[in-house]
């Protein structure tokens, strides 16, 4: 049913490029290509290539980098004319915005990909860019708005064979009824999600896959250790590929899996590790998760209660700005836990 997973954001002549093609590979022939196309005179393949460029960058973590890349792209791709052109471009810069956490400018972007998109007849960037926009609903924990979404986008992808965005349906559905309580409907598709990623050839998905069945392993049957091992696994794969961001949630979820069996001091390292990351690259939600997470093991190791307070409200208060309405909750259940006073973060 499912061929092997493409890389349609590598386009002109990085077409030979692979979804598993390590970022810092990526970024390297992208560049060249890039220049050569410029001093030839073509706008149209300089916008191609630089899109990979724009998002090597964006995920290696290089946010200045990657928002002049893709801005770059989408002027090139205007001077020649090429409307599906100017949509992937729109699409990496939606894409950047929600990762910096910027959600209203991730909508707009987003939505303009996916107009640009239809109207230039790329039916994948218009996929991509509707993708794009459920998955910023779902982090902002719009479940309601977005959920239909995700499975017509599932449906979409399924019907056409195209692997890699079946598994990223999946594993957003997944991640959807994880968070509501579901651990037996979410682990299914998350295994559904790393069966079809494994036989695709796409490793990126597995690899979220993986990370995903670890989080359920880990709340609904306290399977310690057989979580970390799927998470070790995860994050060879993220070392391997230069996945930034991956390797970071990855880590924030390890410290997860830790801290709820009760090995605090071990979760308080990966967190740090995690929030050090996160600060690095710029990505505020996974920032305040980590913050969250480290937040309650110090707590465990028996930090000052007013201390934990003030930090768990600051954290609301930054969420609430945000958007972030999931994570604002999850600071909520933290407070409650502690038995400090939720009024105070607001």
């Amino acid at each position: 049913m499912y061929g092997k997973a493409s890389a349609p954001e590598y386009q002109g002549a990085l077409t030979t490029l692979s979804v598993n093609s390590s970022l810092v590979d990526v970024l390297a022939e992208g560049t060249e290509r890039l220049r050569e196309a410029e001093r030839a005179g073509q706008p149209g393949e300089a916008a191609r290539c630089g899109l990979a460029v724009a998002e090597a960058h964006r995920r290696l973590g290089n946010v200045p980098e990657a928002d002049r890349a893709w801005k770059a792209s989408y002027r090139a791709a205007r001077d020649a004319g090429d409307t599906a052109a100017m949509a992937w471009a729109l699409w990496s810069g939606g894409t950047l915005a929600r990762q910096r956490g910027a959600f209203p400018l991730a909508w707009r972007l987003l939505g303009l990909a996916a107009e640009l998109g239809e109207r230039g007849g790329d039916v994948v960037v218009r996929g991509y860019s509707l993708a794009g926009l459920a998955e910023t609903g779902r982090i902002q924990g719009d479940y309601a708005a977005v959920g239909r979404l995700h499975e017509q986008l599932l449906a979409e992808a399924r019907r056409r064979g195209e692997a890699r965005h079946t598994v990223w349906a999946l594993e957003g559905i997944a991640q959807m009824h994880r968070n509501t309580g579901d651990h037996d409907r979410a682990y299914a598709l998350f295994e559904e999600a790393a069966e079809i990623a494994g036989r695709a050839d796409d490793r990126r998905g597995h690899a979220w896959a993986l990370r995903g069945l670890a989080d359920v392993l880990s709340v609904r049957d306290g399977a310690t250790e057989r979580a970390l091992e799927l998470l070790e696994q995860a994050e060879a794969t993220c070392r391997e590929m230069n996945l930034s961001s991956a390797l970071a949630y990855n880590h924030k979820m390890q410290g997860n899996v830790l801290y709820r069996a009760g090995r605090y001091a071990e979760a308080r390292d990966r967190y740090e590790l995690a929030l050090t990351q996160f600060r690095t690259m710029s990505e505020p939600r996974g920032e305040a998760l980590s913050r969250l997470g480290l937040a309650k093991s110090l707590a465990r190791l028996g930090r000052d209660r007013t201390e934990t307070a003030a930090e768990l409200a600051d954290l609301a208060r930054t969420l609430e700005r945000g958007g972030l309405r999931h994570a604002r909750e999850m600071v909520a259940r933290a407070q409650r836990e502690f038995g400090l006073d939720a009024a105070a973060a607001r």
